[in-house]
């Protein structure tokens, strides 16, 4: 039996059908001249449309006359219920079959209310099945217009209140998420570019919610975009990884580039309409954890040159010359902090500070600038090194005090130049000199070099050159006065 009754009513719920010319049972144009209209198809008439289209829907649905008379009821209906449509249809409200006699009454009255109430009702009801048992339904029902605009009756779209809450709930989810969520949250659609930004996000990015949407990843990340876009087309591709992964990018800003660490959750999206899962784009979902991880990078730091610190102080102590026991100290501080080493020791006897006595510098050792090797001394002639007044070496002496230098963003060539002209290696960008000194004299300085691939010498990478140059100076100062005892 079709889902609604071929009667009145149904006429009232639908559209009014026009009556048929030309090739229904009207006259034919006199001009036809094809053949006679039974060997036509005939089309599906107003009620059968309506029926297919009710039992196509994904809601329960089911319609009542002005009486009470159930006159529609579609298969979802049917599916939450399991009364059919022939059981269902004719019958007088919900008393006896679809609802406990106790409660009929008041269903059906708060029902059929919608007849002469504006706009929707939502109600809640308990139903009963046909198998006995009560399911707690979600109720939209709102009066049908008969053609002169008085009601002719009333429709009701229920679901299961579960599944109802359970759609509530995922779009306040979705909602959260785009609005209040803690995390970035970016929507990248199937060509790999933000179709939705939630506040967050925008803000990690640099960038407004609106001018981000549309725009490639390169024009928003200086670095790390190849990793990220590849990790995008894997889960379109494959789906979504088991864990978060951690990337390190930079992101343009109006105040410049910024390193950023960020920790990722990728989601593929696809299609709930779809008969086979047809990707829509990927979630990603990604916070910002620069601040822990340069934590993280610090504290093993830390740890890491105490320790080196501790394997020097051993070493060096088995060393009968102090000038080896500085050059142990030396290549246990460039481990993970540099890429040459050098040290030059004040050329004569110590004094006393005076400024008006210029400083000369000899070299007395330094690490291969080619191959990595040991550190080996030098100097045995004693000729001071031709260093300028403004040489970060000679500063350093004179000030009593640590010097930072760099090469900046020069070209290679610029940097090259700025390197040999203070007879540094060639591949220097960065250097880092700190005083030798013990008893209240300085004895020379210990200047440590960064090629290109590594970051510019902070203050940290200071406080620890002085705690080794403090090392270093003690060994110097050691060999100095054994070299006056043995003269």
């Amino acid at each position: 039996m079709s889902a609604s009754r071929h009667s009145g009513t149904t006429d009232e719920l639908g559209p009014d059908e026009p009556e048929p010319t030309g090739h229904g049972g009207g006259p034919r144009p006199p001009d036809h001249d094809g053949p006679d209209d039974a060997s036509e198809p005939a089309g599906p008439d107003g009620s059968d449309l309506l029926a297919a289209l009710l039992d196509g829907m994904d809601a329960a649905l089911c319609a009542f006359d002005a009486d009470g008379v159930v006159t529609h009821w579609n298969r979802e209906a049917e599916r939450i219920l399991g009364w059919t449509a022939a059981e269902a249809v004719g019958r007088q409200g919900f008393a006896g079959w679809a609802a406990r006699s106790a409660d009929a009454e008041e269903v059906e009255r708060r029902l059929m209310s919608a007849m002469r109430a504006p706009g929707r009702q939502v109600h809640e009801f308990a139903l009963v099945t046909k198998d006995g048992g009560r399911v707690l339904v979600r109720t939209q029902s709102a009066a049908v217009r008969g053609p002169d605009g008085t009601p002719a009756g009333v429709y009701c779209a229920f679901s299961e209140v579960h599944t109802q809450i359970d759609l509530e709930r995922s779009i306040a989810l979705s909602e959260a998420l785009l609005e209040d969520a803690g995390w970035g949250v970016v929507l990248v659609d199937a060509d790999l570019r933000p179709a939705v930004v939630n506040t967050h996000a925008a803000r990690l990015l640099g960038v407004g919610r609106t001018s981000v949407l549309g725009r490639p990843l390169g024009e928003l990340l200086a670095q790390g975009v190849e990793e990220l876009e590849s990790a995008l087309a894997h889960v379109l591709g494959e789906g979504a990884p088991p864990a978060p992964a951690e990337m390190w990018v930079s992101v343009r800003t109006p105040e410049g580039e910024q390193r950023r660490c960020w920790r990722n959750g990728f989601l593929r999206l696809a299609s709930p309409l779809a008969e086979e899962p047809v990707p829509l784009g990927v979630g990603w979902l990604f916070q910002d954890v620069t601040e822990a991880r340069q934590r993280e990078q610090e504290a093993s730091q830390t740890r890491f040159r105490a320790n080196q610190s501790h394997r020097a102080a051993r070493t060096a102590a088995e060393c009968e010359d102090p000038w080896e026991a500085a050059t142990v100290h030396l290549d246990f501080a460039l481990a993970g902090f540099a890429d040459h080493a050098l040290i030059d020791r004040v050329s004569g006897p110590p004094a006393a500070d005076d400024p008006e006595v210029p400083v000369r510098l000899v070299r007395a050792a330094s690490t291969p600038s080619g191959t990595p090797g040991p550190s080996v001394l030098a100097g045995a002639a004693g000729l001071p090194m031709h260093y300028g007044e403004t040489h970060p070496a000679v500063q350093c002496a004179e000030r009593n005090g640590s010097v930072r230098a760099s090469a900046g963003r020069a070209d290679t060539e610029r940097a090259r130049e700025w390197a040999r002209s203070r007879q540094w290696p060639p591949d220097t960008v960065h250097a880092l000199c700190a005083v030798l000194r013990n008893r209240g004299r300085t004895l020379g300085v210990v200047t440590f070099l960064r090629s290109g691939a590594r970051a510019p010498f902070e203050r940290p990478d200071a406080l620890y050159a002085e705690d080794v140059a403090a090392r270093i100076a003690l060994c110097v100062d050691l060999a100095t006065a054994t070299t006056r005892t043995s003269d």
